[in-house]
């Protein structure tokens, strides 16, 4: 497969093929160009309209149709042999196609007798088709066709195009132009297209205005020129002129004559007249080729031009420079820079028209000759009074020397000279006094304008040169300038003020923080003090310490903190320091408890205790303890009781800290005493302790009793027979009463819910009667008839809390309910009991 450049080319006419049937559709050049040994290309591409692929290509050269056999005949240059079985080259012959839509062919090398006709011809399975494509094989190859703009003007751009209706890239050609600007050159090889075309854009001038223009055909590879095609330059340009004069160096003597002539040297069209120009004015009346100057003037010289136009344009020739020579004229001088200041350079300069220039010059200062100086300007590299006055030149050239014209004046400028600051007042002068100073000077050029002073606070001025100074400060140094253009500073003078003391400062020693106990050393300093002898003293808290210009402390303490001035006065006057405080730094001390409201107070009352210190820095942690020094875990500077109890009677004291140290406080007591609520609710708990005392011994005598009686009670129960019996819970709340020797129950106020009874009932039967023996005993006797065979149980729970406290039972019980059998024995005779014998199981 090859690619095909898509690239713009101009087009021959008749130059693309299209056929189209019912069923074949082909694109490709109608005719190819190429000449003997070079090679064709044949773009092509084909389409069939059921889309099948062909089957067979075959390519003739000159075929001819036979209608008798239905069939082509003619060279065959390339067939295939199988069904779609291309091969890519037979002979000279290359398919560079596929069987679907590219059937492009390439002929390397070709011959002039391949000039004709060649027929592609195809077949699929439904149809065939013979596609005719023309050769034009020349002996040589053909010249390239060059094409031109329909006009060309100089200096603007134009496009020339060097066209050949060939290409192939098995045979690479060069097209060359005879300019030599840069071209740009392009092949395509496409269906539409076979060329190689050269471009070329350039500027043209009038000189190529009927010069030829080439475009070669060159084979690169044997660096061989094939054809060539020249055409003929039209450029169309406004007229190109030139100047002769007569004499021919255009250079003569004042009255002389001079004769110029404006020759066209090309114009495209022809011009159409012709004008003069000196020093690019027209000269009116001069419109013929030939200019002619009689008796010339010096004013006639400068630059002489001639102009012609054309359907393009006008143009000018080259100038001629016309020189008319003539003696120097009267001169001037000129100096630079006048007038000048008093030690700057001046230049002077010597002015004269001539032609030629003047090469010789005399000077002349005040009307004298100045030996020496003969050029046309002389310098005074620092000019002085002496050099000012008149200065004149003469110049002289090759036709002789000119006229000395008028001179020019030289004036020299300086600042004032010799400037003086005066006091005008007496001496001394004190410190707040007024001052009058003057400005005196020797001479100035120009005159004195303005005066100026360094010193800033001045009030007014009695004269143009004086100056006064109200209430003066301390000691300076003034001085005046007197001005014209320029200023000229005096020397200072110093007013030798007189002043009390300056700047008066305390100097510390050491520098850092003053611990107490460590020595200091305080210095008095001032800056200045005029007079210099002065005296220092010493205050503490405005009170006057002590003279001295030190002051010192050996071991300095916390009473010798406070404000320090430092005060330094002479003859004039006295002046104090600022303020300087002395801090001293010490541990917490002189530590004391204080209590508020007082230290005897009422329990339930509020009590705030505050540690009191002494300390630089301040005490920034406390610590408190009581009476056994135990730490109380409060680190406040006030411990707050509230409210206060009679535990919290006792001594406190506390620990203050600093980052110096640390200090304690003696102890201070805090007494605190019983309320009256208070003194009533022992008085009552006495009260009631006594009367339980009492009650658990009368609770005692009864138990006992009731002891005993459960005892006899165990002794009728042994003896009865084993009848039945039936037993029904009770429980009753427990009312306070008068009990019978027979109660076995125990109350107690706080357990009245918890006490249950049961109540066990012995019913009769027929065997249950009194036996002889029974009516005999004492016990049996004491009982009643009508008594009810019954005997009481109760059980007693105890809560968490005890309830008799003068009891501890040995083993640990249930505290659920209890509960006791009874048994009645068979119908023997029962043992023996007691009579009055209870039996009673109290449970707590």
């Amino acid at each position: 497969m090859h690619l095909l450049g898509p690239l713009l080319l101009l087009l021959v006419p008749e130059y693309l093929a299209f056929s189209d049937s019912t069923s074949w559709t082909f694109e490709h050049p109608k005719t190819l160009y190429a000449w003997d040994g070079a090679c064709v290309w044949i773009p092509c591409r084909y389409s069939i309209v059921n889309r099948h692929s062909i089957d067979n290509l075959t390519v003739y050269h000159n075929y001819k149709y036979d209608n008798s056999t239905k069939s082509y005949s003619g060279t065959i240059l390339y067939k295939n042999l199988k069904i779609r079985d291309f091969p890519p080259r037979q002979g000279r012959v290359r398919f560079l196609g596929n069987n679907r839509y590219n059937c492009t062919l390439l002929i390397n090398p070709v011959k002039v007798n391949d000039s004709g006709q060649l027929g592609l011809r195809m077949t699929s399975k439904e149809d065939k088709w013979m596609e005719p494509i023309g050769l034009n094989i020349s002996e040589t190859a053909p010249p390239p066709r060059i094409e031109l703009p329909p006009e060309i003007r100089e200096l603007r751009d134009v496009t020339v195009t060097c066209l050949l209706n060939f290409a192939c890239f098995e045979y690479q050609v060069h097209l060359q132009w005879s300019l030599e600007e840069p071209a740009v050159t392009s092949t395509c090889l496409s269906t539409k297209t076979v060329s190689t075309q050269s471009t070329l854009t350039f500027q043209p001038q009038w000189t190529h205005h009927g010069k030829n223009l080439t475009c070669q055909l060159w084979d690169p590879t044997e660096q061989q020129l094939l054809s060539e095609e020249t055409v003929w330059l039209d450029v169309k340009h406004a007229p190109k002129l030139k100047i002769q004069v007569s004499p021919t160096e255009a250079t003569v003597t004042e009255g002389e004559s001079v004769t110029m002539t404006c020759q066209i040297v090309s114009s495209n069209p022809r011009h159409q007249g012709v004008s003069w120009l000196r020093d690019g004015a027209p000269l009116l009346g001069e419109e013929t080729p030939t200019l002619t100057l009689p008796q010339v003037t010096r004013k006639m010289s400068g630059q002489y031009q001639c102009k012609a136009h054309n359907d393009v344009g006008s143009e000018k020739s080259e100038a001629v420079d016309l020189q008319v020579h003539y003696a120097p004229e009267p001169s001037s001088v000129q100096i630079f820079s006048s007038p000048a200041k008093e030690g700057n350079k001046v230049e002077l300069t010597c002015i004269s028209l001539a032609n030629p220039p003047p090469t010789n010059y005399t000077w002349y200062y005040n009307g004298l000759k100045m030996p020496g100086k003969t050029d046309r300007t002389f310098q005074i590299s620092e000019v002085l009074l002496r050099h000012a006055g008149e200065y004149s030149c003469l110049a002289e050239n090759s036709l002789g020397p000119g006229e000395a014209g008028q001179g020019a004046d030289l004036e020299v400028q300086y600042p004032p000279k010799e400037v003086i600051t005066v006091i005008q007042n007496r001496t001394p002068i004190r410190e707040g006094d007024s001052v009058i100073l003057s400005c005196t000077y020797n001479s100035s050029n120009p005159r004195v304008t303005r005066y100026e002073w360094n010193h800033l606070g001045f009030q007014d001025r009695l004269l143009p040169a004086g100056l006064t100074i109200r209430k003066v400060a301390w000691d300076r140094a003034i001085k005046c300038a007197a001005c014209n253009q320029w200023c000229l500073w005096s020397p200072p003078v110093n007013l030798d003020v007189q002043y009390a003391p300056k700047d008066v400062s305390v100097q510390v020693t050491p520098h850092n923080e003053i611990r107490s106990g460590n020595p200091v050393l305080l210095q008095c300093d001032f800056l200045s003090s005029r007079p210099t002898d002065v005296r220092f003293f010493w205050k503490k808290n405005g009170i006057l310490l002590e003279e001295g210009k030190k002051l010192s402390f050996d071991a300095i303490s916390p009473e010798d903190a406070g404000t320090y001035h430092c005060l330094v006065n002479n003859s004039i006057g006295q002046n104090s320091s600022k303020a300087w405080v002395l801090q001293v730094l010490y541990a917490p001390r002189s530590l004391r408890v204080s209590i508020s409201p007082k230290d005897r107070l009422v329990e339930g009352k509020k009590a705030v205790l505050t540690c009191e210190s002494d300390a630089n820095p301040p005490t920034s942690h406390y610590t408190w303890f009581d009476w056994n020094n135990r730490d109380l875990r409060h680190y406040d500077q006030m411990l707050r009781l509230d409210p206060v109890t009679l535990q919290h009677s006792g001594a406190y004291w506390c620990q203050g800290t600093n980052r110096l140290g640390r200090g304690r406080s003696p102890p201070t007591t805090l007494t605190v005493y019983y309320s009256s609520a208070t003194i009533s609710r022992r008085v009552a708990l006495g009260v009631g302790l006594c009367l339980a005392i009492f009650l658990l011994a009368t609770w005692g005598v009864k138990l006992q009793r009731n002891w005993k009686r459960t005892q006899r009670q165990q002794g009728l129960q042994e003896g009865s027979s084993g009848q039945s019996f039936f037993v029904r819970n009770v429980k009753a709340r427990r009312i306070p009463q008068a009990e019978g020797p027979h109660s076995l129950g125990c109350y107690n106020p706080v357990m009245e819910d918890a006490v249950s009874y049961a109540a066990l009932r012995f019913p009769r039967g027929e065997t249950d009667a009194p036996r002889p023996g029974d009516a005999g005993t004492s016990e049996t006797r004491g009982l009643s008839p009508n008594r009810d065979d019954t005997v009481t149980y109760s059980v007693v729970q105890k809560r968490q809390v005890g309830d008799y406290e003068n009891v501890t039972p040995e083993v640990l019980e249930d505290e659920g309910i209890h509960y006791s059998e009874l048994v009645r024995f068979g119908s023997g005779e029962p043992p023996l009991a007691q009579e009055g014998v209870e039996y009673v199981t109290l449970k707590h």
